[in-house]
This record gives structure tokens, C-alpha cells and sequence, in this order.
């Protein structure tokens, strides 16, 4: 928590923050029993419906989420409940890190290594594996596995001409 606090400007008003607090939250009452867990649990359903409806962030606490996670801004980001973060990476907004039910019935969900920087509207979806060191660029959709040290981009936007009404 004190290093996600840090990660996080040291301001425990940033929805980042507190999104990320609350899935830490999570993680811990998972980790309790008898009516000390109902209680953590409770007051973590609480919280993470309030990070969700509130700033838009959806972080399970199922999910594995490395030291120092950072949430660039608000708004749109879903982390499947079997998904794989690693250490130091950066989200920002409007990012999916979604599972696919395969034939097998089985949710396969992203694993994510280490310093992952992913950009706004990036969408990993699957049982894909993406690398140590990896850029996401914008609007990026992710569905297969990214080796270490790449960046991925979406293809640039086409600019075209407006016909012109005679």
C-alpha cells in the first residue's frame, strides 16, 4: 500500500489510488477467516462498487496485481478477475484487460509482465501473454502474445477528403 500510495503522487484522493487501495483491500480479506473476513469482504464489495460506479474502474480482487500499479486517470478501466498484472506498469483510461471463454469453458484472461505501459482505449483481451517492457499504444486491441520489449500501435487513422454537394 505505501508504495502504491507513493506510486500515486502521494495523494490518497486520487481515484487511481483508491481504486487500486481497494483491490488491495480485496486481497487481504481473501486472505482472512471467520468474521474477520465477512467483514473486510463487506467493506471491500462496498468500496469497489463505489471506485466502480463512482470514478469507473473495475479491479477484482481475484485478479494478480503487481508492486507499484499505477492508474494514469480515470474512467473505463475493466481488469478481469483472472487477469496478470506484473510490477510498475501504467494504465490510463478506457483499458480492458478481458477474458475470452474458450471451447473448453475455462476463462482465459491476459498475463502481463513487468513496466507495461499501456495507452488510453487499449484492449488485451484473452489468454495472451505480453512481455517485460512492453508499450501499448491508443486503441490498441491486443489478441495475441507481445515478446519482451515491443510497442504495439493501433493503425494511424486515414484522413479523407469530404466530397463536396454541388
Amino acid at each position: 500500500m505505501k508504495e502504491d500510495y507513493n506510486n500515486h503522487y502521494r495523494d490518497w484522493t486520487l481515484p487511481g489510488f483508491r481504486a487500486i487501495a481497494t483491490y488491495r483491500l480485496g486481497v487481504w480479506a481473501l486472505s482472512q477467516s471467520g468474521l474477520k473476513k465477512k467483514a473486510a469482504w463487506s467493506l471491500h464489495t462496498f468500496l469497489r462498487r463505489y471506485v466502480r460506479n463512482i470514478y469507473g474502474i473495475e479491479i477484482f480482487a481475484t485478479a494478480k496485481i503487481g508492486r507499484r500499479f499505477h492508474i494514469g486517470h480515470q474512467g473505463g478501466i475493466v481488469i478481469h478477475e483472472h487477469a496478470t498484472i506484473g510490477d510498475d506498469c501504467l494504465v490510463r483510461q478506457g483499458v480492458t484487460f478481458g477474458a475470452v471463454l474458450e471451447r473448453d469453458f475455462v476463462a482465459h484472461a491476459p498475463v502481463v509482465g513487468n513496466r507495461v505501459d499501456v495507452g488510453a482505449g487499449a484492449m488485451i483481451v484473452g489468454g495472451v501473454k505480453i512481455g517485460d517492457d512492453v508499450r501499448i499504444g491508443p486503441n490498441a486491441v491486443v489478441l495475441t502474445d507481445v515478446p519482451a520489449g515491443a510497442t504495439v500501435f493501433a493503425p494511424m487513422s486515414k484522413i479523407m477528403p469530404r466530397s463536396r454537394a454541388a
